[in-house]
């Protein structure tokens, strides 16, 4: 059956709503999203801030200058890859079901779940810098901030779409969040959210560089205090390209669930 362009939009728009309406009614989700990384802002970056130097940065970067893009590319992070388990609970609640035997794409499913997936962890990401900016955080200016939006999007884009893909082979919530828990904090620790990656072991310094993790927070860092350790292109395109596989992957997986 032959889709309308106009039902394809439609759906991406309804999908998008409806991840909203879910992120907006549970408040308890926003506040527990928020709460572990404001203790990272709040204990990490004052505990450390006089005895951190950071080489080749300027001398007006503190530790909790430094901290702030990763922990904003923590909570993208977190917020992204556990988006993926509304996947399984739609199946769970026969929702799913009832979507995917309407005449709609599933592409336009899945692009509706990114969309929603991605505007909720860019509000938590940009609640975080809001936050940080009452604890002494400065951005250099408009520009500034509008790089690291775009590098949140690249980031959320990404990981939503890595964790549909592994909500897609799933088929309960229980073994969905063993999983997430198992990828997800090597993808964190390993992205050099809390110290430089060139403090690390030479033996364990190329897992970082294939963590695209990695490349958002030094993107987030490029652009919001003007440090990086890698070009800002290079953080941008690796991004991309990740961004694109994933959406790509996670739209194959998706298409091939049963329900």
């Amino acid at each position: 059956m032959k889709v309308k362009k106009s039902n394809n939009l439609q759906t991406i728009y309804v999908m998008w709503l409806r991840e909203m309406k879910r992120f907006l009614r549970a408040k308890s989700r926003v506040i527990g999203t928020l709460a572990m990384p404001f203790f990272f802002l709040f204990t990490m970056g004052f505990g450390f801030n006089s005895g951190f130097t950071l080489p080749g940065a300027g001398p007006d970067i503190n530790y909790l200058d430094f901290l702030v893009p990763g922990i904003i590319g923590m909570t993208m992070l977190f917020t992204s890859m556990t988006a993926g388990i509304s996947v399984l609970w739609d199946k769970e609640f026969g929702f799913l079901k009832e979507i995917m035997v309407a005449p709609v794409s599933r592409v336009a499913i899945v692009l509706g779940r990114i969309a929603g997936g991605v505007t909720t962890a860019l509000i938590q990401g940009i609640l975080i810098l809001v936050i940080a900016l009452f604890m002494g955080f400065k951005i250099a200016n408009v520009g500034s901030f509008l790089l690291a939006v775009l590098f949140m999007l690249l980031i959320g884009i990404g990981f939503i779409g890595f964790g549909v893909a592994i909500a897609s082979m799933m088929e309960d919530t229980q073994g969905f969040s063993l999983i997430m828990n198992f990828v997800i904090f090597p993808i964190f620790l390993l992205s050099g959210t809390f110290f430089p990656i060139t403090n690390f072991p030479n033996w364990l310094r190329p897992l970082s560089y294939i963590d695209p993790l990695t490349y958002g927070v030094d993107g987030l860092r490029n652009s919001l205090i003007n440090f990086s350790q890698f070009s800002a292109g290079l953080d941008f395109g690796v991004l991309a390209v990740f961004s694109i596989v994933m959406v790509i992957l996670g739209t194959y997986l998706f298409n091939k669930t049963e329900v």
